[in-house]
């Protein structure tokens, strides 16, 4: 496998990542410490998720098939895909939040 990811493409990823972080910390709930924690687990998670949505799912593709593709990155593909990992993080959290509530 060729990793074609470049600088930019890689900066775009951590943004994007970060900025959906963030969504997910603000739209969990619930104390400071649970938000920061959903933040990053968001933005690890849909790094990760992005990398292997680029280079992996959609390595195959040249620049002509995916538009648009920033420095060897599918940004459409990704930020779908970041946007759907970013849900499951933020139900996963309210569930277990709400299963620690109810132990309380």
């Amino acid at each position: 496998m060729q990793w074609d990811l470049g600088l930019q493409g890689l900066a775009v990823l951590g943004a994007m990542s970060v900025g959906l972080g963030i969504v997910a910390g603000l739209t969990v709930g619930g104390g400071v410490g649970r938000r920061l924690w959903s933040i990053v687990i968001a933005a690890v998670a849909c790094f990760g998720v992005g990398l292997f949505t680029s280079e992996v799912w959609f390595g195959w593709a040249t620049e002509a098939e995916l538009q648009p593709n920033i420095d060897g990155l599918s940004f459409d593909e990704v930020l779908l895909s970041g946007v759907v990992t970013t849900a499951v993080v933020i139900v996963a959290a309210r569930l277990l939040a709400r299963r620690e509530s109810f132990r309380a």
